[in-house]
């Protein structure tokens, strides 16, 4: 399959502010496909599926010690090209189907982008700063909660705009949004904006944790409480020490959030196990600049 653009009935414009949702045909890009589409639908923006043929796996095919993993039966095989091409285009045309299913009753615009090449790379190529990118936070080849993606890795370091790592519901989901911020933290105007949006979607409470070590996180406080007001949200707003990521994720767990709002310059992406940490609390996290 050629590098193509599918054509849709009502084109997406570029810079107008899409939700893009990349699609594997993973049960969790499935899950993704649909809350990008109720966050779509909410402000009223076009979606834009995106299917990348990873073109490394495509080219391991061509040797001869190339093997693959049943996902059921746990056999190896070898791996075969011609069998790889008509997978991609199995899971292309059920991308398409899968969108058009989700866009069906909610009246969204809505177009398929097919690429060939690294999903990172290629993502980076059609997103702009006010573009959502919404995916599943690890791929088909792996189980739900066992490891961050490798393009989800690269996306949330390297986007301009938001990205939303989906999570399958918990059994027991939890209760409310929860921003974590830094008291010194040049970004926390965007990641308030987005929590305060995802609490009103959610139609549940707000969480603001601000990580502080000196004494100016009081100040940080009155801030952000003014900023809350100026948007006529309400929210509890709490000061946590500026621990390791184990021991944030801990903090996390005791307000038992339904969603996770964070600023990729958050210094607890600078910790040990960071990552670690995203796939631990299993639940939804938003990524912002």
């Amino acid at each position: 399959m050629t590098k193509t653009d599918q054509p849709d009935p009502v084109p997406v414009e570029s810079g107008s502010g899409r939700v893009l949702v990349l699609l594997d045909g993973s049960r969790l890009s499935l899950a993704a496909l649909e809350a990008a589409a109720d966050i779509a639908a909410l402000r009223g923006h076009e979606i834009l599926g995106v299917f990348v043929e990873e073109v490394n796996l495509l080219r391991s095919s061509g040797f001869d010690f190339a093997r693959e993993i049943g996902a059921s039966s746990g056999a190896s095989r070898p791996l075969d090209s011609a069998m790889l091409e008509m997978r991609m285009r199995a899971l292309a045309e059920q991308a398409r189907r899968s969108l058009q299913r989700a866009v069906a009753s909610r009246g969204l615009r809505q177009a398929l982008k097919l690429c060939r090449g690294s999903v990172v790379q290629e993502v980076l190529s059609l997103v702009g700063p006010e573009d959502l990118v919404v995916m599943g936070r690890a791929g088909w080849s792996a189980a739900p909660g066992s490891r961050l993606g490798s393009s989800a890795r690269g996306l949330i370091r390297q986007a301009p705009g938001d990205v939303l790592l989906w999570a399958e519901l918990q059994h027991r989901p939890g209760y409310g949004v929860v921003v974590l911020l830094n008291d010194d933290q040049g970004a926390n105007h965007r990641a308030l904006a987005v929590g305060i949006e995802q609490a009103r979607r959610r139609r549940q409470p707000l969480t603001v944790l601000v990580r502080s070590q000196g004494e100016g996180g009081q100040e940080v406080v009155r801030a952000i409480e003014e900023q809350l007001r100026a948007r006529g949200a309400g929210a509890r707003v709490k000061l946590i020490p500026r621990a390791s990521a184990a021991e944030v994720a801990r903090m996390l767990r005791r307000e038992g959030p339904a969603e996770l709002v964070v600023s990729r310059q958050c210094s607890v992406f600078d910790e040990q196990g960071a990552d670690q940490l995203l796939v631990d609390l299993n639940l939804p996290v938003t990524v912002t600049p």
